[in-house]
């Protein structure tokens, strides 16, 4: 059981909940099946929807243009995969959606692409392995801008 941040009776709505009691919708794209749902059992835990999952960036590219825009509060999305990579889905999802909220997961080592990603557009970047802590600041953070 992970444990949560935000107890009822505390006073704080979870961090995945927006001001209107609707949960903010992600959509987690990594090709690693562990990664991914370690993600999304941290960001459940919080109150956020896990709308989809794709296991490359292909996959995270057609999903996120089918949901349609403002579908999808936000995107954490892998770097290094299959198919199609994480670099090239955050630029082909941008180009659908200017807007769109897209977090970098990434393993130690790859800071230059990180750089580039946040350069693109990237909104921010959450580094493997996963710390659940940090995971919901910056996830909390983006969507707070």
């Amino acid at each position: 059981m992970i444990a949560k941040s935000s107890f009822p009776g505390d006073g704080k709505p979870p961090a995945g909940v927006k001001p209107d009691g609707t949960a903010y919708r992600v959509l987690i794209v990594d090709d690693s099946m562990f990664i991914a749902k370690q993600l999304g059992q941290i960001l459940t835990s919080e109150g956020f929807e896990v709308a989809d999952t794709a296991g490359d960036g292909a996959q995270g590219l057609e999903k996120y243009t089918t949901a349609g825009q403002g579908k999808i509060d936000l995107v954490t999305m892998d770097i290094t995969m299959p198919v199609m990579d994480g670099v090239t889905a955050l630029e082909k999802i941008l180009e659908f959606d200017k807007d769109a909220k897209v977090i970098m997961v990434s393993a130690l080592g790859k800071e230059d692409v990180v750089k580039k990603c946040l350069l693109t557009g990237a909104k921010s970047y959450i580094v493997k392995p996963l710390d659940r802590a940090k995971v919901l600041e910056r996830v909390t953070t983006v969507l707070s801008r």
